[in-house]
């Protein structure tokens, strides 16, 4: 029987449950598949254009459902330098459109196709599969530690991940719903959480406070023009957007990867950790197999609400370099697609899956230039 999950893990059997899962998998051979550093293609701005000034008209919607058929379901890596190229919104409300070339190699990342399975029975309360399966993340030991220390809100009720010294991954739809900006990307923020300890609460003090969060500017924003394309063009495999904060925070950060086969994943697992809507202002952890994937998205029934999109989703891959398993993001959950596979519906929670082209593209957001995203 599992342990009480909204018990926070402060219960010692949540402890010890949790330690044995953020192990690696038991799996001490090396699989064929791993690739610690594949080469990225090279990303180069053509030209930059401006645009008119964002009407911010759009309101946030932090629950994205999509729906999908079998020519989405199966379709073929299609990224083309126009869905690449990117918008960017600046702090005083203007824009500008970045058109970029490609020179690609012959590294690119081979997947197998989604299977068919047997579809699941419509549910009433979707994004919870059977018993709920979240952690609540409480304590300095666990708000402070590494991977929980890199989640951060986002001010229009999204999550997001820390991929730099001021960068933060999100997902588009926390900022844009395809047409235009949200009311709240106009003074967009950040939030760092900050224990009760650390915020003035005494050790033993009931009842005990929730942490409170440290709220920091973003000065620009960076969404593909993959997203931009009208709501009713948006699907999920670009929605993915990057936050560049007004200066450098200091807590460690996650680094990003090309999404392998869930066969090359520890465990065949993925974890993330977000602020769900349901169980409000606590950081929640969860993790779960790999149902599938395709060329641009994961397909599971990690168990979330919303609130937990733009949570960085990561998994164990196995760094050639330093021969062992490092934590990666490999994509940013976005929500809950429907699919109609030959007649029947299945429904499951997707997480956009890091292509070598899209970790290029957000490679050169960070670094603004391509020579420092030649490796991975």
């Amino acid at each position: 029987m599992m342990p009480n999950r909204r018990l926070g893990l402060a219960h010692p059997c949540c402890i010890g449950l949790l330690f044995l899962l953020l192990l690696p998998s038991s799996v001490s051979v090396r699989e064929s598949g791993h690739q610690s550093h594949a080469h990225l293609p090279s990303l180069k701005p053509h030209a930059t254009l401006p645009l008119s000034r964002s009407r911010f008209s759009a309101k946030a919607q932090l629950d994205l459902t999509t729906h999908c058929n079998e020519s989405c379901y199966h379709k073929g890596e299609d990224t083309d330098k126009e869905q690449l190229a990117f918008e960017t919104l600046y702090a005083d409300g203007s824009r500008t459109l970045t058109t970029v070339d490609l020179e690609e190699n012959d590294s690119e990342l081979h997947v197998r196709r989604p299977k068919v399975t047997t579809p699941r029975r419509k549910r009433l309360k979707r994004q919870i599969y059977g018993s709920d399966g979240r952690f609540n993340i409480r304590g300095d030991h666990f708000l402070l530690d590494y991977p929980f220390s890199t989640a951060v809100r986002i001010s229009t009720g999204c999550t997001g991940v820390l991929v730099s010294r001021q960068h933060v991954l999100t997902a588009a739809h926390c900022v844009h719903d395809g047409k235009d900006y949200v009311k709240g990307a106009r003074k967009l923020r950040v939030g760092f959480l900050i224990p009760p300890s650390v915020n003035g609460t005494k050790p033993g003090q009931a009842p005990m406070k929730k942490p409170l969060v440290r709220w920091v500017r973003v000065k620009r924003t960076r969404v593909p023009k993959g997203w931009i394309q009208g709501p009713q063009d948006v699907s999920m495999d670009f929605d993915y957007a990057l936050l560049e904060l007004r200066w450098p925070h200091r807590r460690p950060f996650m680094r990003l990867a090309v999404a392998p086969s869930s066969d090359s994943l520890a465990g065949k697992r993925i974890h993330f950790s977000g602020f769900d809507s349901d169980r409000p202002g606590e950081l929640v952890y969860r993790f779960c197999p790999v149902e599938d994937e395709s060329n641009d998205l994961i397909y599971q029934h990690c168990d979330a609400r919303p609130g937990a999109s733009g949570s960085g989703v990561y998994g164990r891959v196995w760094d050639d370099t330093l021969e062992r398993w490092e934590r990666k993001v490999i994509g940013i959950f976005s929500g809950h697609q429907w699919l109609e596979i030959n007649g029947e519906n299945r429904d499951y929670n997707v997480a956009v899956r890091f292509t070598p082209l899209k970790v290029a593209q957000i490679c050169y957001w960070v670094h603004g230039n391509e020579v420092d995203c030649s490796q991975d």
